[in-house]
C-alpha cells in the first residue's frame, strides 16, 4: 500500500455529537425531513437542497447525478430537468429512484426509495416562472446529456436566443419540467460514536407509516 493509500484508510471522522431515538422521530416522515431540513438550513449548510439522485440506467448499470430538490410535500419530492437527459429516459424506462441528502457537518444522511412521475404541466410553468431570466434561457440552450463539440456551441445558442426572447416573456419549453419521488422507503441516519450510528427506517404500509430500527 502506497502512502498516499495509506493517508486515504487512515481519514477518519468521530461522529456522536447528536443522538438519534425512537422517542424523537415524528409518526409521519415527511415531517420529520421537514424537521431536519429545517435544522440544515438553519446551520448554513452549503444547498441543504442538493441530493444525489440515482436511476437504472439503459445499459443496467446504475447512474448517479446531483440535482436540487426544489419542492415537497406529503407527495413526494420534486426536481426539475430536461425530458430528453439521460435521467429523463432511464425514468421513463423504470420510473423508480433513489435519492440522498448527504448533510455531512450535521453527521446525517436522509435516504429515500420511491416511484416517479412527472408534475402537472402547470407546476412546471409555475416553477420555471421563478426562474432568473439567464436560467429560463438556460433551459432552451442545452439539448442535455448529448454530445457537443464546443462551448461556444453553447454560448452562441445562449446569444441567440436572448435576442430571440427579448422584451418578452421566455416561455416554458415542451421538453423541460418536473418529477416528483413518491416515497416507498425513507431512511434517517444519524452518525454515531464508535460507528454505532443511529438508522430508522419509515416504510409505507397503504396510507400509514411503519418504523423499523435498523443495525449501523
Amino acid at each position: 500500500m502506497s502512502k498516499s493509500q495509506e493517508e486515504i484508510a487512515a481519514m477518519r471522522e468521530e461522529y456522536g455529537s447528536r443522538v438519534l431515538r425512537r422517542k424523537d422521530l415524528a409518526e409521519e416522515p415527511i415531517a420529520q425531513f421537514e424537521q431536519w431540513f429545517a435544522e440544515a438550513r438553519e446551520a448554513q449548510l452549503h444547498e441543504p437542497n442538493a441530493l444525489t439522485l440515482s436511476t437504472m440506467g439503459l445499459d443496467g448499470y446504475p447512474s448517479s447525478r446531483t440535482v436540487l430538490l426544489k419542492f415537497f410535500d406529503a407527495q413526494g419530492f420534486v426536481f426539475y430537468t430536461n425530458y430528453g437527459s439521460d435521467k429523463a429516459k432511464e425514468i421513463e424506462a423504470l420510473p423508480k429512484a433513489a435519492i440522498l441528502f448527504p448533510w455531512l457537518q450535521l453527521e446525517r444522511q436522509v435516504r429515500i426509495e420511491g416511484d416517479v412521475e412527472k408534475v402537472s404541466a402547470a407546476e412546471s410553468l409555475k416553477y420555471f416562472a421563478s426562474r432568473p431570466r439567464e436560467s429560463q434561457i438556460g433551459a432552451w440552450v442545452s439539448d442535455q446529456s448529448s454530445v457537443i463539440d464546443s462551448r461556444a456551441l453553447l454560448l452562441n445558442k445562449m446569444a441567440e436566443l436572448k435576442a430571440k426572447f427579448q422584451g418578452g416573456d421566455v416561455p416554458l419549453p415542451s421538453f423541460w419540467g418536473g418529477y416528483r419521488v413518491i416515497p416507498q422507503r425513507i431512511e434517517f441516519w444519524q452518525g454515531g460514536k464508535g460507528r454505532v450510528h443511529d438508522r430508522f427506517r419509515y416504510t409505507r404500509e397503504g396510507d400509514s407509516w411503519t418504523i423499523e430500527r435498523l443495525a449501523p
